[in-house]
C-alpha cells in the first residue's frame, strides 16, 4: 500500500515572518560552505531578553535530536503502514464476522490511520524544522517575527511559534 504525504501549515493564515529569500535581522548566519550542526553560526541565532546566546554544542544537540526524531518517526511510520496493510487485507477476510468483529476492525483500522497520520504530521513539522536549523529562520516566531525563545525551542525543536503567539492560538 503507498500512501501520499500530506503538506500542513502551521501558520495562521497570515504572511509568514520568515522566507528562504528574506531572512529577518538575527536569522542565524551560516558559515560557508558548511550543511547541518555545522553550518549555524550559534551566536546569530535570535533569543529573548534574559536569555544566553546559542553555544555550538547547544545547537549541535537540537540538530541531534531533530535527526534522531526523523529516523524514529520514519521507522514509526513504516510500522503503522505495515499494520495498515495487516488490517485492510484481514479486513476482506470478514466472512461469518458477525457485527461487533467488524466494528473492531473498523475500529482497529482508523486507529492506525490515525497514528500513522499524526507521525506523518511530526516528521513534516521535524524537517522543516531542521531545515529551518539548517537555512533560515530556525527561531523567529512565524507570527510576530520575534525570537521564539532558547529555552523553549530546547524543550521543543519544531516549535514555530513564541509562547504569547502560540497562546492566541490556542484560544481561537
Amino acid at each position: 500500500m503507498t500512501t501520499t504525504r500530506r503538506k500542513t501549515s502551521t501558520t495562521t493564515g497570515r504572511g509568514a515572518a520568515t522566507s528562504r529569500n528574506h531572512a529577518p535581522a538575527a536569522s542565524g548566519a551560516r558559515a560557508a560552505g558548511a550543511t547541518g550542526a555545522e553550518a549555524v553560526e550559534p551566536a546569530e541565532l535570535p533569543v529573548r531578553s534574559g536569555e544566553e546566546s546559542w553555544t555550538a554544542a547547544e545547537v549541535a544537540e537540537v540538530h541531534a535530536e531533530l535527526n534522531s526524531e526523523l529516523a524514529r518517526l520514519r521507522a514509526e511510520i513504516d510500522a503503522a503502514e505495515a499494520a495498515i496493510t495487516g488490517l485492510m487485507r484481514d479486513s476482506n477476510d470478514g466472512a461469518g464476522d458477525d457485527q461487533v468483529d467488524a466494528g473492531t476492525k473498523n475500529i482497529n483500522r482508523e486507529s492506525e490511520l490515525a497514528l500513522a497520520n499524526n507521525a506523518r504530521d511530526m516528521l513534516d513539522q521535524t524537517e522543516r524544522a531542521l531545515a529551518r536549523l539548517e537555512g533560515v529562520g530556525f527561531g523567529v516566531c512565524e507570527s510576530c517575527g520575534q525570537a521564539v525563545g532558547k529555552a523553549r525551542l530546547q524543550a521543543f525543536p519544531r516549535a514555530t511559534l513564541c509562547v504569547s503567539c502560540k497562546s492566541k492560538q490556542e484560544r481561537r
